[in-house]
């Protein structure tokens, strides 16, 4: 795959989860996807959208769940490089959440998402964020054992 078809499907990616279709962004899925949140892989509940997934359904359901949470007009992400490099690409940015309740908190985290495109499809979806202020955000307390 060239580095413009890969950089296509990253844009369109980044396209439908602003436009908040999670089945369109789902659709852009290989299945199964190898796919990574920066979180234990048995994820935290006070975080139900981060744990694994591999499946396009699981992709929508994170989207879905993800919303759930947060006040999507509200939402101030923004993406500020895309790094390509043939079947491989990098998008580095900032995520402005407002939680939904709890006082509407809202936070910020950098983040770096790693992507893979094959065929036309993400084969590989790994982003890397700070978590814990995600959970805090959400007012739950946290472990330190």
């Amino acid at each position: 795959m060239s580095e413009k078809n890969t950089r296509e499907v990253v844009q369109e990616l980044l396209t439908r989860m602003g436009e908040g279709d999670h089945e369109r962004v789902a659709a852009l899925f290989a299945e199964p996807v190898d796919w990574r949140l920066d979180w234990p892989d048995e994820g935290h509940p006070a975080v139900p959208w981060i744990r694994p997934r591999s499946t396009r359904a699981d992709v929508a359901d994170h989207f879905r769940t993800l919303e759930a949470y947060h006040a999507p007009e509200l939402n101030g992400t923004t993406v500020s490089t895309i790094l390509v490099d043939g079947a491989d690409a990098v998008v580095f940015g900032d995520i402005v959440q407002t939680v939904k309740g709890a006082g509407g908190v809202s936070y910020t985290s950098p983040f770096a998402l790693r992507l893979t495109v094959e065929d036309g499809l993400i084969t590989r979806y790994h982003i890397y964020e700070d978590s814990l202020t995600v959970a805090r955000a959400l007012g739950q307390p946290l472990s330190t054992d």
